[in-house]
């Protein structure tokens, strides 16, 4: 039997975890990191062909004569981060309403008073297409660095037809030209826009007659998403858009419960979901409801901090109740600050009592898995991309807020990003 060719080498490494195994992890499998000592990984045309002991490597593979050494002494080996849900694509600028929440007011306060969402809106609907793609590319150079390879982008900043369909163009070329893979939603029910206070059917039928078919027809997502919470679409809304966006082909995630008890999780489950976002008020009935369905619940501890929202998403009890859980940044203008999911997963260990390996499974493969990419990406295993993270010393560095824990970032066995020479 012939040995797989190999172009890429890695080696030295103080362990090697893989996240590997079956998805998404839940209960007690949740922090299942799969750690491997003494291991090396190759990999050919930026796909993993082996992942074991050292030792074993010159019988298991065939090296080429190009072959890229990578050397991880020093470091911990973890699959490359997968946000699965940012905002990276806006024009604007908010952080007077960051001085604002740090003085008092509320995020509810300033979305009354005409900021927040709309504020962004009135920004990026006047934004060039050359503009957006200039800026999200900036915001995604700084998640790469921050270690993550594959993310999700919503749209939801334009609540007009031509204004949507804008951003998810951008979205659709960061794709095409970013080493990071990017996974496109479309959130046209993100708000109601100023022009529709008044007539918010007839905004929804927008959305559901106009706006979801022209993304369906262009090939612009794959993911239809609504904002169900206090102030913006209702449980009995969101239903209707989520259904007619999985009529036109589109899979279902849903923004729930955040501000308040909205019902989104429900929803969730019932129009089976990929995933449920934010989850701050979600009940035991609620969760229940998503491990039947087998809905993803995405937590953003992130947002939570920087919105001052004075609580975080129960994430021990979803855990206990059978829910996958996966994090994301929430990278967006208004409370999303942070493009670090290293950050994320600190707040996730000290602010929603999760592990340092639970953090790490709801930041790779269980994030995979909520974006259907699991078969790819999330972990290292032979046939997936060779995407990973050289973490200096040991797994707890990520928590250290601060410290320059990642030394490199691989994208399909290439160095997309290093903090210092470590190659030959």
């Amino acid at each position: 039997m012939s040995r797989p060719a190999a172009d890429f080498i890695l080696n030295h490494a103080i362990a090697v975890v893989t996240c590997r195994g079956p998805a998404p992890r839940r209960g007690e499998a949740h922090g299942d990191i799969g750690m491997l000592h003494d291991a090396a990984i190759a990999a050919h045309d930026g796909r993993i062909v082996f992942v074991g002991p050292r030792a074993v490597l010159p019988e298991a593979v065939e090296v080429q004569p190009d072959v890229m050494r990578v050397d991880a002494s020093g470091c911990v080996v973890i699959p490359g981060f997968v946000d699965v849900h940012t905002h990276v694509v806006y024009a604007g600028d908010r952080r007077n309403e960051l001085r604002r929440r740090l003085a008092g007011a509320s995020y509810v306060q300033i979305a009354a008073e005409g900021g927040g969402i709309l504020s962004t809106v009135a920004a990026t609907r006047a934004a060039s297409e050359e503009e957006l793609l200039a800026s999200a590319r900036r915001r995604l150079d700084e998640m790469l660095a921050c270690g993550t390879t594959a993310c999700e982008a919503k749209s939801g900043y334009g609540l007009t037809t031509d204004s949507e369909l804008k951003q998810l163009r951008v979205v659709r070329a960061l794709a095409a030209e970013h080493p990071m893979d990017v996974t496109a939603t479309f959130l046209g029910a993100h708000e109601l826009p100023a022009e529709y206070r008044d007539r918010r059917n007839e905004y929804v039928s927008v959305v559901i007659e106009e706006m979801i078919p022209r993304v369906a027809e262009m090939q612009l997502a794959k993911y239809c998403d609504v904002f169900c919470d206090e102030g913006a679409f209702t449980a009995a809304e969101a239903t209707l858009i989520l259904e007619a966006g999985r009529r036109a082909g589109l899979a279902s995630r849903i923004h729930a419960e955040e501000l308040a008890a909205s019902g989104g999780s429900l929803v969730a489950a019932a129009v089976k979901a990929r995933s449920a976002d934010h989850l701050i008020f979600v009940n035991e009935q609620g969760a229940d409801a998503l491990a039947r369905a087998d809905v993803c619940a995405v937590l953003l501890p992130t947002a939570a901090f920087y919105l001052k929202l004075g609580r975080f998403a129960p994430a021990r009890m979803l855990i206990e109740r059978g829910v996958p859980v996966a994090l994301g940044t929430d990278v967006n203008p208004g409370g999303g600050y942070s493009p670090s999911m290293p950050f994320a997963m600190s707040l996730a260990c000290f602010a929603m009592s999760m592990t340092i390996e639970e953090a790490l499974i709801a930041a790779t493969i269980n994030a995979a898995w909520s974006l259907d990419c699991a078969d790819t990406v999330g972990s290292l295993e032979p046939g997936k991309l060779m995407d990973a993270v050289l973490v200096k010393d040991d797994l707890a560095e990520l928590v250290r807020v601060g410290a320059p824990a990642i030394r490199t970032v691989l994208k399909r066995g290439r160095v997309v990003h290093a903090a210092e020479a470590g190659f030959r």
